[in-house]
Parts: structure tokens; C-alpha cells; sequence
């Protein structure tokens, strides 16, 4: 289990090298760039932290529950970072469901819907938002039938499972959407909740960029590139909050 929480940790500092410095000052631009999505309203106080009791904006209850489970296994507590929950990324999911990205506001939605490849982009009539109403009683419904217990009852493995069997496109989700276009939509706001700026409502205290060693919104890094070459940058990251 050791190694595994370092392959996953590692795997996460590699997604993140890749794509942290273009979302962590406009990730909300960013999320689904296929589905043309609009930035979600900035919820969390002044430096990222939420205060008191998480209030869900667009999940319901069981749909929290789920989304909950599902951040606290893709992103475990370990000697890196807290997990996903106490990272906020469930409530960065929230808010951007809740904006005008989660309704579509950006999306073209006259049709024909069709499948398209890969490449072709988003092709369903559904807003995001609509995606995870439609996809989580659909993959609780799985799980139930699969496993006799809703994922967030799940022990650790079957979890895996799931979430794998997801990603490939191997289940069928009843009722829903296309497996593989709820996970790549759901993995995706997952990865920005983790490294996007405190404000939206994930990274809190920073975890995801002091994991990664970006700055965050300063605005000249280059005399840091030729300072800090082959070395480790000592880095205080600071968000839109922390500018203004």
C-alpha cells in the first residue's frame, strides 16, 4: 500500500507538471476546454479556506456522498497532502456545477447529436451539470447491483475497480451517460479542484501547488528558472486572494 500511495502521488505531480501552470490562475477557463466552459463564481474566503460545514450549492446529498468518496480515493491523505475533501476538491466540483460552465453556457446545444470520435470533442445535449445528475444514480445503481453497497460503502479495491472499469468504457452506465465521458468530465474537475487557485474553492492552504513547486499567480518567474536550475525552489505560493 506504501507503494502504491507513491505511484499515485507521483502520477499526480506528473498530471499536475503538465497542467498546473496553465490552470492555476485561469483553470476555471480551463476545465472541459471541449465543452467551452465559463468560470465558475469564486465562493471560498480570502486565501482558499473554507470556514464551518461544507454547503453544497448544486449537490444533493447522495450526489455529495458520492463525489466525496470518489476525491478521498483519487486523492488519498498522505505525507504530501490532506485528502480530497479536506483539499476542498468536492467543493471546487460544487461551484463549478453550479456556474455557468456546469449549466453550459458556453456550449453549442442546437444538434444533431451524434457520436463523434475522440477528437471531435463533447457531442452530448446534456450541460455538465446535467452529465453528473444523470451519471451518479446511474453509477450508484452499478454499484448497488455490482456490489451490493453504494460506492461510497466500497472498500478501497472495489472502488478501483469501478473507477477503472469507468475510465476504459467497460460498464454501462444505465440511464446515463457514456461511461468514459462522465469519467474524463469528472477526472479532469478533479485534477483542477486539486491545482487550481484557493479561490474557486479547492487547493486549500496551497497543498496542490506546494506539491508541485509552482509559485502560483507571481507574475516573473524567469530570474526563479535560472536561480533555482537543478535545485529545489522553496516555494510560497500565493493565489488571487493573496494579490488583492
Amino acid at each position: 500500500m506504501e507503494h502504491e500511495g507513491r505511484d499515485r502521488r507521483s502520477f499526480l505531480k506528473q498530471v499536475a507538471t503538465g497542467g498546473a501552470v496553465a490552470v492555476a490562475t485561469a483553470v476555471p477557463q480551463a476545465t472541459m476546454a471541449q465543452a467551452g466552459n465559463p468560470a465558475p463564481a469564486p465562493h471560498a474566503a480570502a486565501g482558499g479556506a473554507a470556514t464551518g460545514p461544507v454547503g453544497y450549492t448544486y449537490l444533493t446529498p447522495d450526489e455529495a456522498a458520492f463525489i466525496e468518496a470518489v476525491v478521498d480515493h483519487m486523492i488519498p491523505a498522505d505525507a504530501w497532502t490532506p485528502k480530497g475533501t479536506d483539499l476542498g476538491v468536492n467543493v471546487y466540483i460544487d461551484r463549478a456545477l453550479a456556474s455557468g460552465w456546469g449549466k453550459g453556457e458556453r456550449l453549442y446545444r442546437q444538434g444533431p447529436w451524434k457520436s463523434g470520435t475522440a477528437n471531435q470533442g463533447y457531442q452530448l445535449p446534456l450541460t455538465p451539470a446535467e452529465v453528473y445528475r444523470a451519471a451518479i444514480p446511474a453509477a450508484t445503481a452499478h454499484c448497488v447491483k455490482q456490489y451490493g453497497k453504494r460506492f461510497e460503502q466500497l472498500e478501497a479495491s472495489e472502488r478501483e475497480a469501478f473507477l477503472v472499469a469507468l475510465q476504459g468504457g467497460k460498464l454501462v452506465l444505465e440511464d446515463g451517460p457514456p461511461a468514459r465521458t462522465f469519467f474524463d468530465m469528472l477526472y479532469q474537475n478533479v485534477m483542477e479542484g486539486m491545482f487550481s487557485d484557493p479561490l474557486y474553492g479547492g487547493n486549500k492552504d496551497k497543498a496542490g501547488w506546494k506539491l508541485v513547486g509552482f509559485g502560483g499567480v507571481v507574475a516573473v518567474h524567469q530570474q526563479n528558472v535560472v536561480r533555482y536550475l537543478g535545485k529545489k525552489f522553496p516555494v510560497q505560493p500565493l493565489g488571487i486572494a493573496d494579490m488583492s
